[in-house]
């Protein structure tokens, strides 16, 4: 198979952009990706489109891609609408990468964008409700609730607030965590304080306020062991990569100098395993297929982005890729391993916490990152001789852990 490239990348600051359509902000991430590609849009030969929320805020639903692409000028060439809960975006990239290793075409464009503010609460609280089983919600939270037995919650630390079921999805796997491996609710606030740091970090960032542990936890409660910091907040934005094969980069006469090189690109969705069987948890399946595909290993990565839409995913997520033993993920950011500086950075965008979620282009804002740190362009986040760069984006629920995941390994 033929090498694949990502030649541009281009973001919004993401935040809250009342002001602005879902296909201003997706046009800025174009163009910026394809300015950074040194590409004009004309050279596009394919573009595939993710977006999560559009259909229920607005009601567009079947072609928001080709509506999105029309409206900056973008047409005559295959549109793929992606939908995928929050992995929207890493799948995007995954069938661009798909469509250019089988030759069917040589420059691609993979687009995420959301618009998820909405001066309706209720709106904006309804969008995750379709992320799990709709048939069975009082069968999907008795298995969260059998997650947690045996770990008690101390009384006023659940918000009276209206707040995304995902908070209770993530509660319940933090709990399981608690009670399997003894795992504290001060590990998983370092977590979150450490991507807090990070992010004053990254221009791009929705938050770039600092947090010691002691503020994150002593933060509003959500569902206990979360608070509002270790929570992904509500977000806005679009994120977008221009890739190009083997063919391509010969064609076009495009320098390797600042490109990177996609050594695997995997999805993964879920089996009916039961708690126990954490090993054989959907990213750790997703994981050993893309060491393979890519051969390198864990061991080998510099730098990672992981899904952490609450703290305590960036701690299953570490294990479940490899970067530690599982069980060993809350130590081993409560020891700094996973901040700048450290063994194996994790987030420093400063993730889903502290950059922002908008789902459907988080996927991609990872893959900015990363190229961006890859390239040795991430300032005062850099993370030193970066060469092997690991994505890890998950959406979703279905039985005891996500629907879908999407692992990215990226090098130079």
């Amino acid at each position: 198979m033929q090498d694949i490239y990502i030649v541009g990348v281009g973001m919004t600051p993401f935040g809250r952009h009342l002001d602005r359509s879902l296909r201003d902000l997706a046009a800025d991430a174009t163009r910026r990706a394809l300015a950074d590609a040194g590409l004009a849009q004309a050279e596009l030969q394919s573009a595939v489109f993710a977006n999560s929320v559009q259909g229920h805020a607005e009601g567009q639903h079947s072609i928001r891609g080709e509506i999105a692409l029309r409206s900056m000028g973008i047409g005559g060439i295959p549109v793929i609408n992606v939908e995928n809960a929050c992995a929207s975006a890493a799948t995007a990239l995954n069938v661009a990468v798909s469509q250019l290793r089988a030759g069917e075409v040589e420059v691609a464009l993979a687009l995420g964008a959301e618009k998820m503010f909405s001066r309706d609460r209720d709106i904006m609280m309804r969008a995750f409700d379709g992320g799990w089983d709709v048939a069975s919600p009082e069968e999907n939270r008795a298995r969260l609730v059998a997650l947690g037995e045996g770990v008690e919650v101390p009384p006023g630390t659940t918000s009276e607030r209206s707040y995304s079921v995902f908070m209770d999805v993530y509660a319940a796997f933090a709990r399981f965590h608690m009670k399997t491996f003894g795992t504290t609710q001060r590990q998983i606030a370092a977590v979150a304080a450490k991507n807090h740091w990070h992010s004053q970090f990254n221009p791009m960032s929705q938050y770039r306020q600092p947090m010691t542990v002691d503020e994150v936890l002593a933060g509003a409660p959500i569902t206990w062991p979360l608070t509002a910091p270790m929570c992904s907040p509500v977000s806005d934005g679009a994120a977008a990569a221009v890739l190009v094969s083997e063919a391509g980069m010969k064609r076009l006469g495009l320098s390797r100098d600042r490109a990177v090189r996609v050594l695997a690109s995997v999805l993964q969705s879920g089996s009916d395993r039961s708690p126990e069987d954490y090993r054989d948890h959907l990213v750790a399946r997703a994981a050993a297929r893309a060491w393979e595909r890519a051969g390198v290993g864990p061991a080998d990565v510099s730098v990672a982005e992981v899904h952490d839409a609450t703290a305590v995913g960036e701690i299953v997520q570490i294990e479940a890729l490899g970067l530690c033993p599982f069980g060993d993920g809350g130590p081993m950011s409560e020891r700094g391993e996973t901040t700048l500086g450290g063994r194996i950075p994790v987030n420093p965008s400063g993730g889903l916490e502290s950059r922002g979620h908008p789902v459907g282009a988080t996927g991609l804002a990872q893959i900015f990152e990363l190229v961006t740190q890859l390239r040795g362009q991430a300032g005062e986040r850099q993370v030193e001789g970066a060469r092997i760069a690991l994505a890890e984006n998950g959406g979703g629920l279905h039985g005891i852990e996500e629907a879908i995941a999407a692992v990215t390994i990226l090098g130079r």
